[in-house]
């Protein structure tokens, strides 16, 4: 198969994360299917952007804005298809066949990988089952599950948007026969494990029910900032 997927990564301090993710993509470049590696970097202190380059990523960088970097990332990009993932997701051993087989036989829909923590106990299985429920029935895979897009979908939809915060579920709200992949993201717990899966949880969801009737991003992104330094 030709190669048609670029791979965008958007990143701030990712040192650690970053070689668990790119690892995982190893196997898509073996099949074929990776054109380029995209990283977006908002201005990281530490090695990221050596381990990005050191990968052969084309790394591009702006402000720290979630939000703007996938923007610029994606603008970028050269692929047919967009593959989008967060520096702390590893992608499931496997998944390179699972989106070869969507890419031929998809009909070219966006797609979302199923969501499983990097942690073993109850509360990790039960968080990544509302995260899946809630992608399966509302629509509304976050980023951490990856997007697997079209280009020309994905410029249709408007693309991300420059914003700090829901920038993902803004444009997966604009899009129509949004599929999940059977393959999982594997994505760290460290900030569940941190300020407790229930605690955060919550405050997720709700931040989430504010986005979603219309409060303003740059406000909820100071609401967010606050609670995580209390």
């Amino acid at each position: 198969m030709r190669a048609e997927i670029s791979i965008v990564i958007p990143t701030l301090n990712a040192e650690k994360e970053l070689p668990g993710c790119l690892e995982t993509l190893m196997e898509g470049l073996a099949a074929g299917l990776i054109r380029e590696l995209v990283v977006s970097d908002g201005g990281s202190k530490d090695a990221t952007v050596q381990v990005a380059e050191a990968a052969g990523a084309r790394v591009v960088t702006g402000p720290a804005s979630r939000g703007g970097q996938l923007q610029q990332g994606c603008t970028e990009a050269r692929g047919n298809w967009l593959l989008v993932l967060h520096a702390d997701t590893q992608l499931a051993a496997g998944w390179s066949s699972v989106v070869a087989q969507h890419l031929e036989w998809g009909q070219g829909r966006p797609a979302y990988f199923r969501l499983r923590f990097r942690a073993t106990g109850l509360m990790p299985v039960l968080v990544a089952a509302w995260a899946n429920l809630r992608a399966r029935v509302f629509g509304l895979p976050f980023g951490d599950q990856g997007l697997l897009i079209r280009r020309c979908d994905y410029e249709a939809a408007g693309g991300y948007p420059d914003q700090p915060l829901m920038e993902d579920v803004a444009l997966v709200r604009r899009l129509n026969g949004l599929v999940a992949l059977q393959s999982d993201a594997l994505t760290s717990a460290k900030r569940y494990q941190q300020q407790g899966w229930l605690r955060r949880g919550t405050r997720n969801l709700w931040l989430q029910l504010r986005y979603l009737t219309g409060e303003r991003p740059d406000t909820l992104a100071r609401s967010y900032e606050r609670e995580r330094g209390d």
